[in-house]
């Protein structure tokens, strides 16, 4: 298996977007099934503008993806971004969110 090197930069603003709790769980959430913006809303309970900042700084990071579908907008993870294994990772060392995030899912 072949290791992605990476710039300190790059890694350290990873690192600082998924130290976010938010944003961490946006990750857990997109992980396992695309999402609405209106969906993340109602899982967080926070405003449109609040979670769209979150996927914003998640997707210029180039971290999570968007797909229209008609005048939907789905997010999902970028599971082709060099980092996702790391990512995956790092979601796996989570079993509380795994539990949350399975509960706000059903």
């Amino acid at each position: 298996m072949q290791q992605t090197v990476v710039h300190v930069e790059e890694m350290a603003s990873i690192l600082k977007l998924l130290g976010d709790r938010t944003r961490l769980s946006i990750m857990a959430l997109l992980n396992k099934n695309d999402r609405c913006v209106c969906e993340l809303v109602e899982l967080f309970q926070m405003s449109q503008p609040a979670i769209s900042q979150h996927l914003r700084k998640l997707k210029d990071a180039g971290l999570v993806k968007e797909t229209r579908k008609a005048q939907w907008i789905f997010y999902s993870a970028n599971k082709e971004h060099a980092l996702y294994s790391f990512i995956q990772a790092i979601l796996s060392y989570l079993p509380e969110e795994r539990k949350e995030t399975t509960q706000l899912c059903e």
